[in-house]
């Protein structure tokens, strides 16, 4: 363990063993004879004291010096000890939060017990809904996008830079064999189509880097915009020049949070490339300005990039708060087997606040009448490539209206499997502002609920179950309310 995590823990058994006593510092320091400010040094994890000076300690304060120096916590702190030794303080980037590692030192060691409480909780509920060290991983990571508005400017200007000094034209549409070139010429690459396919296990796998050979293995049966995404993904690990990375696309298992950050990045930085920032600003402009929806020209703009609809939309949560100041939105993506009557929400993202529609873990119903879920049954019975549909969202309950858009498409890697993609506009005065359609009529406007069991539109025809969860508060309500008049009747 690090000498600082000793120090650490030493001041945490110190503070301890000190209030157990009813000691305030100053009657430590007067007992033991070290002054008061020393102590608190100690208790800080600032300093670790001298064997004479442990020595003294422990005789006060009448604890076993082998206890006092020992590593192992009882108890009450033991959590804090879990998390200290585990060094998950030095794999998470604190910096890019804002947050001092010594913050967090300072908070722990000054109200151990509160952070005790606060840390069995989290391990509870983690373990409760099997949250996996990959899962606590990516909601740092999607934390750190909703805290910069999923904008990063940096990342942009290196995406200029690459076009400036491979002479790629960001006016034009990017095809996977310009990227194919750069990585083959440049960075050494040797591409494979043939071994992926051989392997049944790796069906759902895109792609696999060996980096000892710079061997790219690729599936067959991707289309150009998938390859293209996947070229610019390892462009961007070597532009970037990113040791710590991934191998698979999609990801099987991180190792550390680097990896997690690199490969947003990453991804960040494919997006950009293919749907370059200035481009699909003007295109939206001009989507924008037109006093009805036209839903031509929306797909237009999609098809104009050689990017799935899915690049697209994530492509939206970057630009939309940046370049329109439209910062209330929520991104959705989710997952369905035709035959079924489950949809499996495995990716969002909000923005500014916890929007309406957002993960359930706790197996209930989303709403049947959300957009997402609806173009998902839709492409299921037909046999379209792309459906796209729209509406205006209204959640009773919360007092507020989304817009929200919808693409779903198949699963070209598993057979009657198909995803939505979902960007929803909080309705407010900036994005009344920016949208000149907004108004009309053309955009049919449903109410929607969250789920069905917390859901209080009555008559609802395609609700799954009752409302049960608004049931059970009911009736507890009504418990209070009788409780409260007996209250009042006998008093």
């Amino acid at each position: 363990m690090e000498e600082e995590y000793i120090k650490l823990i030493f001041g945490l058994k110190l503070k301890q063993k000190r209030t157990e006593k009813n000691l305030s510092l100053f009657g430590l320091s007067k007992l033991s004879g070290l002054s008061k400010s020393y102590l608190n040094e100690i208790e800080k994890g600032k300093k670790y004291p001298k064997p004479d000076k442990i020595a003294i300690l422990s005789e006060k304060l009448d604890v076993p010096y082998d206890q006092m120096v020992s590593l192992k916590l009882d108890k009450n702190l033991a959590p804090i000890g879990d998390v200290l030794q585990s060094k998950i303080l030095k794999e998470i980037p604190l910096e890019l939060f804002g947050i001092k590692e010594s913050n967090l030192i300072d908070i722990i060691s000054n109200a151990p017990a509160k952070v005790n409480a606060f840390i069995s909780t989290i391990i509870e509920i983690a373990q409760n809904y099997n949250f996996s060290r990959e899962s606590f991983y990516l909601a740092s990571v999607r934390s750190f996008q909703e805290a910069n508005n999923n904008y990063f400017e940096d990342i942009e200007q290196s995406v200029i830079k690459f076009s400036k000094a491979y002479q790629v034209d960001l006016t034009k549409p990017i095809s996977s064999k310009e990227l194919e070139d750069i990585l083959v010429e440049e960075y050494g690459y040797t591409l494979n189509e043939t071994e992926l396919n051989k392997h049944h296990a790796l069906d759902n796998l895109r792609s696999v880097f060996v980096p000892k050979t710079k061997t790219l293995l690729l599936a067959s049966n991707m289309d150009d915009a998938q390859k293209t995404f996947i070229f610019a993904k390892e462009i961007a690990y070597n532009f970037l020049d990113y040791s710590e990375r991934l191998y698979t696309f999609s990801w099987i298992k991180f190792d550390n949070f680097d990896q997690v950050l690199n490969n947003f990045h990453a991804s960040y930085f494919a997006g950009a490339l293919i749907i370059p920032r200035a481009t699909i600003t003007k295109k939206l402009n001009q989507l924008f300005s037109k006093k009805t929806f036209d839903e031509n020209f929306f797909l237009d703009i999609i098809n104009s990039f050689n990017a799935s609809p899915e690049s697209f939309y994530q492509r939206l949560t970057n630009i939309l708060p940046k370049d329109f100041n439209i910062q209330n939105l929520f991104f959705l993506r989710f997952t369905h087997r035709s035959g079924t009557n489950r949809f499996h929400l495995k990716k969002e993202l909000h923005l500014s606040h916890q929007h309406s529609p957002h993960a359930n873990e706790t197996n209930e119903h989303y709403c049947r009448r959300w957009i997402s879920l609806k173009v998902l049954k839709d492409i299921s019975r037909s046999n379209k490539e792309h459906i796209f549909d729209m509406q205006i969202s209204n959640y009773p309950d919360d007092n507020m209206s989304y817009l929200v858009l919808s693409s779903a498409t198949r699963d070209p890697f598993r057979e009657n499997h198909f995803r939505s993609i979902s960007v929803g506009l909080l309705i407010d005065k900036q994005l009344k502002r920016k949208l000149s359609f907004l108004e009309t009529t053309n955009i049919k406007k449903t109410e929607v609920g969250v789920t069905c069991e917390r859901c209080s539109i009555s008559n609802c025809e395609i609700r799954q179950v009752p409302a049960i969860r608004l049931e059970h508060e009911a009736k507890n309500k009504k418990i209070e309310m009788v409780v409260e008049d007996l209250k009042n009747r006998f008093s």
